[in-house]
C-alpha cells in the first residue's frame, strides 16, 4: 500500500510539474493582457477589448497602464479607435466598481523636468529603437512628430516601460493588414527596448488564443523574418474586389474571426480569416448556395469527405444536410452565399463546433 501511495504521489507531482512548465511563459499575465488589449483596439473589436481589459485588471494591470497603452495607440491606429477604446475602458471601470471587483488605479507618469527637450530625448529613443540614427527627410514634419511627440513626449511617460510599449505596438500593428514592413521594424526594434526573444515568440500564441488567427499569423511571419526562421506562407485576398465587411454578427457560431458584407438582394459575402470555420449547421426547408470568389477554403457534409473551394467553386447545399464551411489554415477565404428553394418555415440550426481533430486533417 505504501508503494502504491508513493507511486500515485509521484504521478500527481509529475503531472503538476508538466502542467506548470507548459503554462510557464516569459510574457507575464499582465503583458498577455496588453497584447490582447492592443490588438483588439487596432481591430476595432470593442467586445474583445472589454474582455481583455477585464482579464488584465484581474491579473495585475492598473487603470493607469491601460489608459496609457490606449492613449499611445492613437499614434499607430488613429484617434477614432483610440478614443473609442478609452470610452470602453471607462465603461469597464464603472462596471467593475458596481460589481465590487478590484481595479487598481496605479500611478500616473512622473512630471517631466522644466528643461525637458522632447526632440533631443525622442531622437535618442528612436535611435535606440532603430539601432541607428533615423531621419525621414522626405517628410521633415513627420520626422519631427515621430521624434518630438511619439518618442519624446509619449515614450517619456514612465508609467509604462519601453518594453511594455513595444509589446503594445507590435501587437497592435499585427492587427493592421498591409502594415507588415512597420510590424517587422518594430519586432526588430522591440529587442533593443528590452523585449526578450522569448517574449516576441510568445506574442503570436497570445494573439491566436485571445484575438484571432490572422493577427497571429501576421506576427509569426514578422518574427520569423527578423529571426531568419522558416514561416508558413499565407494567401491573402484583395478587399478592394470583394469587401471584407463588418465583424460577423453570427461570430459566436464560428471558430476564428469572420466578416459579413451585405451585397443586396439577399446576397452576402462572407470573409474568413485563415483557420476560421463555422460550426456544423443545418438549413431547414431551404437550399444554400456557396460561390467561392477569393482565397481557398473547405466545405464538408456530415459523413462525407471535405471538398476544397477555390475561386469559381459553386456548391448547392441540400436542405437538411448537416455541414460546415471555412478557410484553409494558410489562406483567407471569401464566398458569396444566398438561399434558394425557400419553403415556408425555413430556418437555420447551429450545432457543435468543428473539432481541431477534423479540421487539422485537411491540407
Amino acid at each position: 500500500m505504501n508503494i502504491l501511495k508513493h507511486w500515485m504521489l509521484t504521478v500527481i507531482l509529475l503531472a503538476a510539474s508538466v502542467s506548470t512548465n507548459a503554462q510557464k511563459m516569459e510574457l507575464t499575465n499582465r503583458q498577455q493582457a496588453l497584447v490582447a488589449i492592443a490588438a483588439n483596439e487596432a481591430r476595432g473589436n470593442m467586445e474583445g477589448l472589454r474582455q481583455a481589459l477585464n482579464n488584465g485588471f484581474d491579473n495585475g494591470l492598473t487603470v493607469s497602464e491601460a489608459k496609457e497603452a490606449l492613449s499611445q495607440l492613437y499614434a499607430y491606429t488613429g484617434f477614432p479607435r483610440s478614443l473609442n477604446a478609452l470610452g470602453v475602458l471607462q465603461q469597464v471601470i464603472k462596471e467593475r466598481e458596481a460589481e465590487g471587483k478590484k481595479t487598481e488605479p496605479g500611478r500616473e507618469a512622473d512630471p517631466l523636468p522644466k528643461d525637458y527637450d522632447a526632440l533631443k530625448q525622442g531622437t535618442a529613443v528612436q535611435t535606440r529603437l532603430s539601432g541607428q540614427p533615423f531621419n525621414y527627410t522626405f517628410a521633415p514634419q513627420t520626422d519631427y512628430y515621430l521624434k518630438a511627440h511619439l518618442f519624446g513626449d509619449i515614450f517619456a511617460r514612465n508609467n509604462l516601460s519601453f518594453a511594455d510599449r513595444e509589446i503594445v505596438t507590435v501587437s497592435a500593428i499585427s492587427a493592421l493588414q498591409g502594415c507588415e514592413p512597420q510590424l517587422k521594424a518594430h519586432v526588430s526594434g522591440a529587442r533593443n527596448m528590452g523585449v526578450s526573444d522569448g517574449q516576441l515568440h510568445e506574442i503570436p500564441a497570445v494573439l491566436r488564443e485571445k484575438v484571432g488567427e490572422a493577427e497571429a499569423v501576421r506576427c509569426e511571419r514578422a518574427v520569423a523574418e527578423v529571426f531568419n526562421e522558416p514561416s508558413q506562407a499565407v494567401n491573402t485576398v484583395d478587399f478592394n474586389v470583394w469587401p471584407q465587411g463588418e465583424p460577423n454578427p453570427y461570430g459566436q457560431f464560428f471558430t476564428g474571426n469572420s466578416y459579413l458584407a451585405d451585397m443586396g438582394g439577399g446576397l452576402f459575402n462572407v470573409t474568413f480569416e485563415p483557420g476560421c470555420r463555422n460550426n456544423w449547421h443545418v438549413h431547414h426547408r431551404q437550399v444554400q448556395v456557396l460561390i467561392c470568389v477569393a482565397g481557398r477554403g473547405w466545405y464538408q457534409e456530415w459523413g462525407k469527405e471535405a471538398v476544397e473551394m477555390t475561386p469559381g467553386t459553386v456548391i448547392a447545399i441540400p436542405a437538411e444536410a448537416k455541414h460546415w464551411h471555412g478557410a484553409a489554415r494558410d489562406s483567407w477565404f471569401q464566398h458569396l452565399t444566398y438561399h434558394t428553394s425557400v419553403e415556408e418555415g425555413a430556418s437555420n440550426e447551429w450545432l457543435e463546433p468543428v473539432t481541431d481533430d477534423i479540421y487539422n486533417k485537411l491540407k
